[in-house]
C-alpha cells in the first residue's frame, strides 16, 4: 500500500493463524511500515522493533476495545481470523439435516460478527485524510451467486454476512474518510489448519504456501483505488460477485 510520509501502522487481527502470521512477518519487512500491532488470542513469536502484541478474543466485544485502547492512528486494519471446523464440533454440512442452531451460530460469532466489531472500533482510528484500509478475509463460498453445489451452509452463510457487513460498513466510512478502504478478500486455498481437511481434490499448484497468500493479499490491496471499496476480490486480484 501507499503510505504516509511520516509514519505507517498496520494492525493484524488473528496474528497467530496461519495466514494472519505470515501477513504481520511481511508487514514486519516491509520498510514502508513503521509499526505492526499483532492481535491474536496467543501471543505471535517475532523479532525486531516493530512488532507489538496485545491479546484480544474476537467474540467478546470488550476484549476487542480493550486490545485497540490507546492505539496510534491506524492505517490498515487485517482480519484474518475464521472458523470452518472445530474439534469435530462444528463441521461442514452436507445437508440440511445437518444444521445446528448452536453451530450456525457459532460460525456467525466468528466469522461474521466478530469482524464487524473489530471495525467497529478500528475505524475510527482511521486518519481523516489519506490512504487506509480495511480488509477481512472472507471465502468464494461465500458468494451467493456463484454457490452451485450447495451445502456448507454454515460457513457460507456467515462469509455471505460478512461480505454484506464490509459492503455496508464501506458506505458509511466513505462518507467519513474519502480515501479509505473497506473489502473482503479471498485467499485461495491455503494450506493451514482450517482447509487441511478438506485439501484432497486440490492441485498442487492451487494449495498456496500462508506465505505466498500473504504476498498475494497485500499486494491486491496495494493495487485497490477508493473506487474499489466494499468489494470482494480474490488473491489473484479479481472481483468476486457477492
Amino acid at each position: 500500500m501507499s503510505t504516509p510520509s511520516q509514519s505507517f501502522h498496520a494492525v493484524v487481527v488473528g496474528a497467530s493463524g496461519g495466514i494472519g502470521s505470515a501477513l504481520t512477518r511481511r508487514l514486519l519487512v516491509d520498510p514502508r511500515v513503521t509499526r505492526v500491532t499483532a492481535l491474536s488470542r496467543s501471543a505471535l513469536e517475532a523479532s525486531g522493533a516493530k512488532p507489538h502484541w496485545r491479546q484480544v478474543d474476537i467474540t467478546d466485544e470488550r476484549s476487542i476495545a480493550k486490545a485497540v485502547a490507546g492505539l496510534d492512528e491506524v492505517h490498515l486494519a487485517f482480519v484474518a481470523t475464521g472458523t470452518l471446523h472445530e474439534n469435530g464440533e462444528l463441521q461442514p454440512e452436507k445437508s440440511w439435516r445437518s444444521l445446528d442452531a448452536a453451530k450456525l451460530s457459532r460460525a456467525y460469532e466468528v466469522n461474521a460478527i466478530g469482524p464487524a466489531l473489530v471495525a467497529k472500533h478500528v475505524l475510527p482510528l482511521f486518519p481523516l485524510e489519506g490512504r487506509a484500509a480495511f480488509a477481512a478475509l472472507s471465502a468464494r463460498v461465500g458468494s451467493i451467486s456463484d454457490n452451485r453445489l450447495g451445502g456448507w451452509h454454515a460457513y457460507r452463510a456467515s462469509k455471505a454476512a460478512l461480505n454484506q457487513l464490509i459492503r455496508t460498513l464501506s458506505i458509511e466510512l466513505a462518507t467519513r474518510r474519502k480515501d479509505a478502504l473497506c473489502v473482503a478478500l479471498h485467499p485461495g486455498t491455503v494450506n493451514t489448519k482450517l482447509s487441511k481437511p478438506f485439501q484432497g481434490g486440490v492441485a498442487p499448484d492451487k494449495l498456496f504456501t500462508p506465505d505466498y497468500a500473504a504476498e498475494r493479499l497485500l499486494a491486491v490491496l496495494d493495487g485497490l483505488t477508493p473506487a474499489d471499496t466494499g468489494g470482494f476480490f480474490a488473491w489473484n486480484g479479481e472481483r468476486i460477485p457477492f
